[in-house]
């Protein structure tokens, strides 16, 4: 799907995987991390208007889209949300940007809250959309969590479970997705879910994003586990969005909870469901455009 003339298309080798992405406009580099079961196509209806301030860049994480399927192995090391953000800052440096903003939603923001940590230099301030961090999630388990979130205990099946599942009927799953983490008046541009469909038919992307969540559930834990006893948490500004019609406005005081993480949390909701970028462009453009232009350039 194109995002204009403005935007190009790239594709840059880092030390662990192929990431595809696109990029344009000028002004101070902005990184755009895109979440399930989705690509970077889900930023089409803020990235070319965010363009006329930034330099905005959307890639593919490893696994989704076209960026490439590392293989995995028992420790599904090579979907950690750590490599997951090397790739990101090599792709940045490769772009000439060895400090950058960035914002992501949903699996994007696991990766952007794992890559401030490990990278403070890189990150000037990050913004996190629909989430709270991993570890308090799997910290406060309990039933409402598992119905709501099931499909966090589904994806880290092992054997191929969730992968010959799903593979049974990908659109019917993703276009699931999609309906039931949306809002109730959310409307999908069409050429943006036909090329989500596109890429979630392939096998191996399938597979690739239950590695996401098996690492979610293992190896991103440990290195939560240790960051929290030395006391890491993320230094720069962090702004954290989220939908007043999703899951985690229900569940959490998500502004409190961030709290815990960062150094600096400012927290507001939007009037929408779990995709803000699509359901609430305009009340999005408008935040981002606000809190970032107070980034350090």
């Amino acid at each position: 799907m194109d995002f204009g003339t403005e935007f190009a298309t790239g594709r840059i080798r880092t030390s662990g995987a192929d990431i595809h992405f696109v990029h344009g406009g000028k002004g101070p580099p902005l990184l755009l991390l895109h979440g399930y079961p989705q690509t970077h196509v889900m930023w089409h209806r803020v990235a070319p208007e965010l363009a006329r301030d930034f330099h905005v860049v959307c890639p593919d994480l490893r696994g989704y889209g076209d960026s490439s399927k590392p293989p995995s192995d028992a420790s599904h090391s090579a979907y950690a949300k750590r490599a997951m953000a090397m790739d990101m800052v090599e792709l940045m440096s490769h772009l000439g940007h060895p400090r950058f903003a960035m914002a992501g939603h949903d699996r994007g923001a696991r990766v952007a809250h794992r890559m401030a940590l490990d990278h403070p230099e890189r990150v000037s301030r990050v913004c996190v959309m629909d989430i709270v961090p991993t570890l308090h999630m799997f910290r406060h388990t309990d039933q409402n969590f598992a119905t709501g979130y099931y499909h966090w205990f589904f994806l880290i099946q092992p054997h191929g479970l969730p992968e010959h599942m799903i593979g049974m009927d990908p659109d019917y799953f993703l276009r699931e997705k999609l309906n039931r983490w949306s809002g109730p008046d959310a409307s999908f541009e069409p050429d943006a879910v036909s090329e989500y469909l596109r890429c979630f038919r392939d096998p191996r992307v399938i597979h690739a994003s239950c590695e996401d969540y098996r690492a979610a559930a293992s190896i991103d834990l440990e290195h939560d586990e240790y960051d929290r006893t030395c006391g890491k948490t993320v230094r720069c500004p962090l702004l954290v969005l989220w939908g007043s019609k999703g899951f985690v406005n229900r569940t959490y005081d998500v502004e409190t909870v961030w709290q815990d993480y960062a150094d600096t949390v400012e927290g507001r909701v939007l009037d929408c469901g779990h995709f803000l970028p699509e359901e609430a462009p305009v009340a999005l453009l408008a935040e981002l455009r606000r809190w970032h232009a107070f980034s350090e350039q």
